[in-house]
């Protein structure tokens, strides 16, 4: 089993029309297809906040480039409703997260860690595009809040931000990170595993374990994430139609 930390996932496929394109970040570099390994390593080190270190990061990372995309595909189809433009998002990624089920294939536990870990990062951009393509925000900071309760890691927003407010500290005091190691790599892998299954949307024992199975991994993995993704991206959509608690609009864009 490898001790380092695991690599990004990248890809070179190209971008239809009218779909979210790759984009770049601020220093004109496309964000990755999966968590970077820098993210990874923190992931690794605190599996108990990994949920909040990769919601934290996808809105720093991927905020950006959804508010991008957005923003290209209205000039380019001024009449598109904002659902229309939800669904080019959506179709977008639900291919992308059956792909990841597919291709990831029986490599036993870290394997397994990889393929939730990409299908969390990707449910997490799917949704920072549908906010986008409904004028909310996506590098608002409360967008990784949204993240964890629209994943159902927290049932409310109150004690979402709670955890991202401890993830973010812990983030900041970077040598916390180094008792991770402490414990058989083994057993931080399953606990990393767990949590971000239930980030995506999968249930652990079956997503995890099943892994390990050659053939039937692959089968289940493709149904499973492209249910996961569907399902997360209906309780989207349905959040960013509306107002938020209390009938406080969500930050929006401009």
């Amino acid at each position: 089993m490898p001790t380092g930390p695991v690599a990004p996932v990248t890809s070179v496929e190209p971008t239809a029309p009218g779909e979210p394109a790759a984009g770049s970040d601020a220093a004109g570099e496309a964000p990755p297809e999966g968590p970077p390994a820098t993210l990874w390593d923190r992931m690794r080190q605190d599996p108990q906040y990994a949920p909040e270190h990769l919601a934290l990061e996808a809105v720093r990372r991927l905020g950006p480039e959804a508010a991008r995309w957005a923003e290209r595909v209205r000039a380019e189809q001024p009449g598109l409703s904002p659902d229309a433009l939800a669904d080019l998002a959506v179709r977008r990624f639900v291919n992308r997260a059956r792909l990841s089920g597919a291709v990831s294939g029986a490599a036993g536990l870290p394997g397994a860690v990889l393929d939730v870990g990409v299908l969390a990062w990707t449910q997490a951009r799917m949704v920072l595009h549908v906010a986008a393509a409904h004028g909310v925000d996506p590098t608002h900071p409360d967008r990784a809040a949204d993240l964890l309760v629209l994943q159902k890691v927290h049932k409310v927003a109150a004690t979402a931000r709670l955890a991202l407010g401890v993830a973010a500290g812990r983030e900041r005091a970077g040598a916390l990170f180094g008792t991770g190691g402490q414990s058989p790599l083994g057993r931080v892998m399953l606990r990393l595993g767990v949590r971000l299954a239930q980030m995506a949307g999968v249930r652990a024992a079956k997503r995890v374990f099943a892994k390990v199975v050659p053939g039937a991994a692959i089968i289940l993995g493709t149904w499973a994430n492209s249910s996961a993704t569907k399902d997360l991206a209906g309780r989207a959509g349905q959040l960013y139609r509306q107002h938020g608690p209390g009938g406080v609009p969500y930050p929006r864009q401009g």
